[in-house]
């Protein structure tokens, strides 16, 4: 191994040490979600797919079985041998859109509050509207009350999410009392998410270096890099500017971001042509 090639491994795994603590292995599922997620249009043919899938250790049998359950699910439909996002999977494309990109309303002060309504829910009710918060970005405040600075507008979360929160809460502005930057540290954490994004923007950028010229395990590294930045960012409370600590990364990370997609972009479609 060359010197460069092996100063390059060594820091492509010093950024992943550092911000992959705890990271799954990529399911075929995931695999293939991310993959035509960053696609547009979100189609691909079913023999390239399984390629891809291999590059993580997946084998073929694993990946088309991923595939079938997928299009059972409706998070795929196939024409032809293709296959494309649909259905939920599909509707993240652009509320990830949003994420990279956030327009926020203006905040003069007021919080968003969601109040449930009273009376019995089942408990499949009680569950979708807890994921529909998280969606929403509203934090529980106590039990029953959801809240947020209103700064966010209704793009920044999918239409569903705000069908299940509006059919079980009632809705009201309001400007609280106490220090709002101590309230929204207390809710979101935005210090926590802070440290986990300039971990990662590192180890993005590594990994989009290395894409100049990759080995097949530095498309993995960058795919997983990649991924893991995307659901950070999704993550992102988008806080008004005023209760946001010193130095926020959220920028640089979607910055990395753009860089890194044009450059994994180019480096998977040559080896598609290479494995052709």
């Amino acid at each position: 191994m060359s010197p460069e090639r092996n100063d390059r491994v060594q820091r492509i795994a010093a950024a992943r040490a550092g911000a992959g603590r705890g990271e799954r292995p990529l399911t075929a599922r995931s695999v293939i979600a991310s993959l035509l997620l960053g696609m547009r249009p979100p189609r691909l043919a079913g023999s390239r797919l399984v390629r891809w899938c291999g590059v993580f250790g997946i084998s073929e049998g694993t990946a088309r079985v991923a595939l079938h359950r997928m299009v059972e699910r409706g998070e795929l439909t196939v024409a032809d041998g293709v296959y494309e996002l649909a259905g939920r999977v599909r509707a993240r494309q652009p509320v990830q859109d949003f994420a990279l990109a956030p327009r926020l309303d203006d905040w003069a002060g007021d919080w968003l509050l969601a109040l449930v309504a009273p009376g019995r829910r089942r408990a499949a009710d009680r569950l979708a509207l807890r994921d529909a918060m998280r969606r929403l970005r509203l934090a529980e405040l106590r039990e029953g009350c959801w809240a947020r600075p209103a700064n966010l507008p209704r793009a920044a979360a999918p239409a569903d999410a705000w069908e299940v929160a509006e059919a079980q809460c009632t809705w009201w502005r309001a400007t609280p009392h106490e220090d709002a930057r101590r309230l929204a540290a207390g809710l979101f954490a935005p210090a926590e998410w802070a440290r986990g994004a300039r971990r990662l923007e590192r180890r993005l950028r590594v990994a989009t270096e290395a894409l100049a010229d990759p080995r097949p395990d530095d498309l993995a590294e960058a795919f997983t890099a990649g991924a893991a930045a995307l659901v950070h960012v999704r993550a992102d409370p988008l806080l008004p500017p005023a209760l946001l600590p010193g130095d926020w990364p959220g920028d640089a990370l979607r910055d990395a971001y753009r860089e890194y997609q044009p450059a994994f972009g180019a480096a998977v479609r040559h080896w598609f042509r290479e494995e052709a």
